[in-house]
């Protein structure tokens, strides 16, 4: 049985990240939940513990697929690379919300709010949200100002302060309002 859940639908910048995570019933860490209510020093010990004693597996869909595709579709796009990344077979996928990846190899059953109810689900939770945080504090030396290292690419004030004054990277989805506007304006203004 897997747990399947997903990172990063709602923030202005980086990719959407999705984790299938398979528990070993011998080796499940004490006080796993809902990785938004846990402190981000528990979220990376029990990230840590999960890697080394759980199948675990990472998908990703870039900023340019979520562009293209809208973020639900992308967002399964993570969730089904994070599946198919598992090193065994899987037989079920608990899958966190109320859509499917399509295409899975694995029968699935979808459960809203799965994180705080699923303890597989809270697991792959854990090990997105950490990976996913990692990745934007790295991205935040990249690109100092936009506040990715605290934020995580969400529309905090000091990220769209940053959005007027320093402008759009390649890591913002073009797709997403705020940023389609900026671009739009900046295109208007130089017409």
């Amino acid at each position: 049985m897997a747990g399947v859940d997903e990172v990063g639908r709602g923030p202005l910048a980086g990719p959407v990240v999705a984790a299938a995570v398979v528990l070993h019933p011998d080796c499940i860490p004490p006080g796993l939940n809902d990785s938004k209510k846990l402190s981000p020093k528990r979220r990376a010990r029990l990230a840590g513990w999960l890697w080394e004693c759980a199948d675990v597996s990472l998908g990703v869909a870039t900023v340019e697929e979520i562009d293209r595709l809208n973020i639900l579709q992308a967002s399964l796009l993570a969730m089904h690379r994070a599946v198919t990344g598992l090193r065994g077979p899987v037989h079920h996928a608990l899958v966190d919300g109320r859509f499917l990846p399509p295409q899975l190899p694995c029968g699935a059953t979808p459960i809203i709010k799965g994180d705080g109810r699923s303890v597989s689900i809270a697991a792959a939770s854990v090990v997105a949200k950490t990976w996913r945080d990692r990745l934007m504090r790295d991205l935040a030396q990249q690109h100092p100002g936009y506040g990715w290292e605290t934020n995580a690419g969400y529309g905090s004030k000091k990220h769209k302060d940053a959005l007027r004054d320093i402008g759009v990277t390649p890591h913002h989805r073009r797709s997403f309002r705020p940023i389609h506007n900026i671009l739009w304006q900046a295109k208007s203004t130089s017409d």
